[in-house]
């Protein structure tokens, strides 16, 4: 313990040396896609404040228009946000709802798709495009949006999903450089689309799983043109895939209901196993050279977490009744969060789970440090929880952020909160020393000033 104080400790003097003092030379600290690099919602960043709320260690924030619960993406001083704009009447979501939120018709209102950047300094809007108007034609559940999903950046482009619109590549500065129309198609209850594109050596990847058709497509990011495409026997999902660069390859992972399957990066799969909820959403997670994926949906007895080891090939679904097999290091049949995907952290995992619950376990062998500790008056996650120097950060739909020390022992520092209006369900983003958070309302920078 001692031993890991004086490790972290060191670190961050390292950092906080090599970055600067606060407020002194900019860090070129970029958040490239869903939960940023790797997608691990990890900031190695001294400087990220812990402490806030609608006024305290705000830098700036900036009314946006119309709905959306796609997450911010950085890439130098610029965020990139989308919005769908409600040309009439929008019925508002409700805080905590599970069911009762399916809406069978579409809006019949005119609606406008977006595309936004800020200015991560000052918030200024610097551009905005509108990449469709329409009618919708596919309803959403109550809580989710026309823009549920999250763009992702590079250093020439960032790429826009709308489900039932097209896939697009704008330029940093706005310019429209391709485009790709996406077929209207339907999903499980009416509830939309939220799987998030994600970016690999030059290839733009989208898992599109829906009742009329499931498919995995590859594009080249620079031209938009298709570089593969294939057939997936699956239902509606709503699972961002996973890059697992490992030891011995590079995978591309999706978790679906019938299957996790891994695939190369020319589309042949590699191997599968069965045993997942009846909804797949949360992200995968890699560290100490395994793979974690989950699912847990709240309507199943089954929520099962699993770690995966390299090296599989074919079917590697466990038999009944066990909980690990030659690939399968271990696993939890009731270990999964339902929206929040899971966290790895030096050695451990961290599991949030949707009505307030933390369980902490050891990475390597799936035994449970805490589990299912309460946060006080804690309900309704849906974001993603991140960690940065020594805390563990879990914000629900209230905008309510409680800050856990990281560790073998469950610890609640302290509560930052937002306004009242400040729905939160998108996972916010990290840059250098400023956490972006987008509220169903507004951005907000938070920033510590300096002392």
């Amino acid at each position: 313990m001692i031993a890991s104080i004086i490790c972290q400790s060191a670190l961050s003097f390292f950092l906080a040396g090599w970055i600067g003092a606060s407020h002194g030379p900019e860090v070129k600290s970029n958040w490239p896609q869903f939960r940023g690099p790797n997608a691990s919602g990890v900031s190695l960043d001294p400087r990220i404040p812990d402490r806030w709320s609608a006024t305290e260690n705000v830098e700036w924030k900036t009314e946006i228009a119309g709905r959306s619960w796609s997450s911010p993406v950085i890439w130098g001083n610029r965020v990139f946000l989308t919005s769908v704009i409600n040309q009439g009447d929008s019925e508002a979501p409700k805080k905590g709802l599970y069911f009762g939120g399916d809406r069978p018709e579409p809006s019949k209102s005119e609606h406008l798709w977006k595309v936004l950047c800020l200015n991560l300094k000052t918030g200024k809007i610097e551009w905005e495009r509108f990449v469709h108007r329409g009618t919708p034609q596919s309803p959403i559940h109550l809580k989710s949006s026309y823009g549920a999903e999250t763009p992702v950046v590079d250093a020439q482009r960032v790429y826009v999903v709308f489900s039932g619109v097209g896939i697009f590549a704008l330029s940093h500065d706005g310019k429209s450089l391709w485009s790709t129309p996406l077929e209207t198609r339907r999903t499980r209850y009416g509830w939309g689309s939220a799987a998030s594109p994600i970016l690999y050596d030059g290839r733009l990847f989208l898992v599109d799983d829906t009742d009329d058709k499931a498919e995995l497509l590859a594009l080249n990011s620079q031209t938009g043109k298709e570089a593969w495409r294939i057939n997936r026997d699956e239902k509606s999902n709503w699972a961002t895939p996973f890059i697992w660069k490992n030891k011995q390859r590079t995978e591309l992972i999706t978790c679906g209901t019938s299957a996790v399957r891994s695939y190369d990066l020319n589309g042949h799969l590699l191997w599968s196993f069965k045993g997942m909820s009846s909804i797949a959403i949360p992200t995968p997670q890699a560290g100490d050279g395994l793979l974690f994926v989950s699912s847990g949906y709240v309507g199943d007895k089954h929520r099962p977490l699993y770690a995966i080891r390299p090296g599989a090939t074919g079917d590697i679904s466990l038999p009944a009744g066990q909980t690990t097999n030659r690939f399968i290091a271990w696993s939890d049949p009731v270990g999964a969060p339902y929206n929040p995907s899971p966290l790895y952290h030096e050695g451990r995992i961290y599991v949030l789970f949707d009505r307030g619950l933390v369980t902490c376990r050891d990475a390597k062998t799936g035994k449970i440090i805490y589990d299912k500790e309460r946060l006080p008056n804690g309900l309704a996650f849906t974001a993603s929880p991140w960690t940065a120097v020594g805390n563990l950060f879990c914000l629900n739909e209230d905008g309510t952020c409680f800050v856990l020390a990281t560790g073998d022992r469950f610890e609640v520092r302290h509560v930052n909160h937002l306004g009242a209006d400040d729905m939160c369900m998108a996972t916010p983003a990290l840059a250098g020393d400023r956490l972006v958070i987008r509220t169903a309302n507004r951005v907000y920078c938070l920033r510590q000033k300096q002392k």
